[in-house]
């Protein structure tokens, strides 16, 4: 808040000339004496008089006047000497600091900035004559708070060659308390109604102690226009504040509000009309606003009508177009007639755009994601949307645009954007060893804004005991100047999924791909890939849900061989994004549609169908409260047949769950589980001595079911909601890289395939040791806290989670961390 100049221009002190004699002469010589800072020439340059000039009394008293206007000097005297001339200087005192001490309402920068408009600042000369009204400005902005008791003391310090300190101790005191307010003439409405409006608070108990009825008296007036709102939005169209007294208690801890109105009558709207230049879109503009003859007199309807107008004149270059409404009251019949003048002025046109506060990312980058242009007359949607789509970008934190007249020339502007970026990728290396896991090793990096380019790259190096995977992936969002992307990726993965909590397989794979982008429009995009994966499956344990996979193609002659496929995907994708920032969005929505298949002449024929979507509800003007929802849901199968079998989705394939997902929960503990079925063998019949003659095979209903380790299922449902809330002890320029929220996550995978009927013919307990796989609604639930933040090595999140619902042989977590995940 700054604060307001209350100081005149200092008078001149210590004016005298002496010596000089009542007639004029010819100078023959100037001297300039007491000179410490100021330099001769400096001086020199504010005497109007020079060796040869005639002077008198009028020329000297004009030329002590122009050396006080310098501001240098405290004092000046003139003497003569001769035909010489000589100025006597006093120089005022260098300021070397300024202190400040007890302000707790005023921010020292507030401080500072407010000094600076009175030309007081370090290393400038201090006019004393201004420090009175400092103290007196100081004391009404205190008064205005309700700090009536609030001191305020200057002081200057001498300090060394001619320097001084300047000193502010504040003893603010503590703020009045609003006793009561006031309303005086309302019939219609009660005080207690009208007071609901109010931001102000009167005689809180001090139970209450999260509210405050302190004393402010932009807050007393913002709450007298509410209500002044509140009865022109219903018809009141004489509604009048009469008048608004302020009284202060003796000691000075009291305040009483009291306000004066007149509600009047109500009134309806007769008819509207236009006068002025409407660039013939008159019938379209009449047809939107939301004016309507016959209804009551509206204040925010005539007000979002004038606004409406303006906004759209802008969208075609009339940035100034001036709206007014000129009311035509009938007090006897109660109506008012509203003609809207409107003056569109001219069209104005974008001289120059001016990109600042880039240190990483080139101007070009942000340059194409604006639709407004250099040269096109100004539209207020276009820098909208171009501030909005260089939000979108991940590594941008925040974005300001501001409109600036080019000087002399009234069809003109200059549009300054000024962005903030923020970290968009992360970066991790470690070398670990572990009793379970052995020795590990990773290295990894993405950035979404590659040297500055906006492309994005990826790069993992990982290896443990049950996985190695090395990745390169590379994507240039404008592969052709009208956004059109390309990108490209390659992989090597070795896995034992046994190390995963997972069923026992090896999978050894390798491939490439490429995949193509198109724009819709502006928030719609549908992308286009193309995969070759080469894939070795090997030591994979019986379970039921690998039988038809074995099945189709085991080699009988080897049985003990691995499988080895080609694949061949195609993909094709929807993406709809309407969110106002990349990261940490807290409006709009992010919604993408996926479908993957194989080719027919790939080995393993099946698709996969994947939707997920987030929507963000701000709940605060300020978009610090925020109501988020998730969901995804993904399904896949098989199709065509292979060797007489029909294809289904691989179990490799299947659909898992992070912890991410489902917070609280241990990765991949919700999957299905394996079955494997042990046919078991019946004794002979029993020889004479007792022993038996042998064994003969059992039948199906005797066999034995042992669950086994996580497989997963062909179908997903994730879903989760979060309100998202300030985070305690934060600055507000940090709010935007860190993310404080409550969520409920719900999430379940299950397999349509999974026939329970088939193990029917069991007994009960072995029956009893399975699970109905196939069941959709098996969901597991949890919530707790979870708190995010964009470090600079990458988006960091750490929850706290607690089930509601669970499964008895689930592996929960109440503390989880992660890196590089945001939601």
């Amino acid at each position: 808040m700054a604060i307001k100049k209350h100081l005149a221009v200092s008078s001149l002190l210590g004016a005298s000339f002496a010596a000089l004699g009542q007639t004029s002469f010819i100078v023959e010589d100037l001297k300039v004496e007491g000179l410490q800072r100021v330099a001769l020439g400096a001086a020199l340059t504010h005497i109007p008089i020079n060796v040869g000039d005639n002077v008198d009394d009028y020329t000297i008293s004009k030329t002590i006047k122009s050396l006080y206007r310098s501001g240098h000097f405290d004092n000046i005297k003139a003497l003569r000497d001769g035909n010489n001339v000589i100025f006597k200087v006093t120089e005022r005192p260098t300021i070397s600091f300024i202190e400040f001490e007890g302000n707790k309402d005023i921010k020292d920068e507030q401080l500072n900035e407010s000094l600076e408009q009175q030309d007081i600042r370090q290393g400038e000369p201090l006019d004393k004559t201004v420090i009175d009204n400092i103290e007196k400005g100081l004391v009404e902005f205190f008064h205005s708070i309700g700090k009536y008791n609030a001191k305020v003391d200057i002081s200057v310090t001498k300090l060394p060659r001619n320097r001084v300190k300047l000193k502010l101790e504040f003893d603010e005191g503590d703020a009045a308390s609003i006793r009561q307010i006031n309303l005086v003439g309302n019939e219609l409405f009660s005080n207690e109604d009208l007071l609901k409006l109010a931001e102000s608070q009167q005689d809180l108990p001090w139970w209450q102690f999260m509210g405050s009825d302190r004393y402010q008296k932009q807050t007393v007036e913002g709450d007298l226009e509410k209500i002044r709102s509140f009865y022109l939005d219903r018809g009141y169209l004489r509604f009048n504040i009469d008048s608004t007294q302020v009284s202060v208690s003796p000691e000075r801890e009291s305040v009483y509000v009291t306000a004066n109105l007149t509600e009047g009558v109500k009134y309806k709207v007769k008819g509207f009309d236009f006068i002025g230049d409407l660039l013939g879109r008159e019938d379209l503009i009449k047809s939107v606003i939301p004016l309507r003859a016959g209804e009551l007199y509206n204040g925010s309807v005539v007000t979002s009508s004038e606004e409406f107008i303006k906004s759209y004149l802008a969208r075609f270059g009339y940035a100034n177009a001036e709206v007014r409404t000129i009311p035509e009251i009938d007090d006897e019949k109660q109506e008012v007639q509203l003609t809207l003048s409107v003056n569109p002025g001219k069209r104005v046109y974008v001289r120059r755009i001016i990109v600042g506060g880039n240190q990483n990312t080139a101007d070009e980058v942000l340059r194409r994601e604006m639709t407004q242009l250099e040269g096109a007359w100004l539209s207020n949607q276009n820098l909208e949307r171009s501030k909005l789509q260089i939000q979108r970008l991940a590594y941008m934190e925040k974005v300001d645009f501001n409109v600036v007249p080019v000087p002399g020339v009234d069809d003109q502007v200059d549009v300054d954007f000024t962005v903030k970026e923020q970290s968009a990728g992360s970066f991790n290396a470690g070398l670990a060893y572990g009793s379970y896991q052995g020795l590990q090793f990773n290295i990894g990096v993405t950035e979404s804004n590659f040297l500055g380019t906006g492309n994005q790259i990826g790069f993992n190096i990982n290896t443990s005991k049950g996985s190695e995977r090395v990745s390169l992936s590379y994507t240039d969002p404008y592969f052709t100047p009208d956004g059109v992307s390309q990108g490209s990726s390659i992989f090597y993965s070795n896995y034992d999924a046994s190390a995963f909590s997972l069923v026992d397989y090896k999978s050894k794979s390798y491939g490439i791909g490429t995949n193509i982008g198109f724009p819709i429009d502006a928030i719609n995009r549908i992308n286009f890939g193309v995969r070759w994966i080469k894939e070795e499956l090997s030591d994979i344990a019986e379970y039921e849900q690998t039988r038809v996979l074995r099945e189709t193609f085991l080699d009988p002659e080897n049985p003990d061989a691995g499988f080895d496929f080609n694949k061949y995907e195609l993909s094709v994708g929807w993406s709809r994004v309407t969110v106002n920032r990349g990261l940490f969005p807290t409006a709009g929505s992010r919604q993408t549609l996926n479908l993957t298949a194989t080719t027919p002449n790939s080995d393993l024929q099946y698709f996969k169908l994947n939707y997920d979507s987030r929507f963000y509800w701000p709940i605060s003007n300020d978009h610090r409260w925020v109501f988020s929802t998730r969901a995804a849901l993904g399904y896949g199968n098989g199709y065509g047949s292979t060797n007489g079998y029909d294809q289904t989705l691989p179990f490799q394939e299947y659909f898992r769950i992070t912890e991410m997902e489902l917070r609280g929960f241990d990765r991949n503990t919700i999957l299905p589980r394996a079955i494997s079925r042990i046919p078991q063998s019946i004794p002979g019949t029993p020889g004479t001595d007792g022993a038996t003659t042998g064994t003969i095979g059992g039948a199906s209903e005797f066999d034995e079911l042992i669950p086994q380790g996580r497989i997963g299922g062909n179908a997903k449902a994730v879903a989760g909601m979060e309100l998202i809330v300030p985070t305690p002890f934060l600055d507000e320029e940090n709010t935007s890289s860190v993310r404080t929220s409550f969520f409920v996550d719900a999430a379940n995978v299950w397999d349509t395939e999974f026939n329970v009927d088939r193990f029917q013919n069991l007994g009960v307990d072995e029956r009893a040791k399975l699970d109905d796989y196939s069941d959709p609604l098996r969901f597991r639930i949890s919530t707790g806290l979870s708190l995010q933040w964009i470090s600079p090595m990458g988006p960091m999140l750490i929850s706290f989670a607690y089930p509601l619902q669970k499964e008895e042989d689930d592996d929960t977590k109440t503390i989880s961390f992660n890196i590089s995940n945001t939601f």
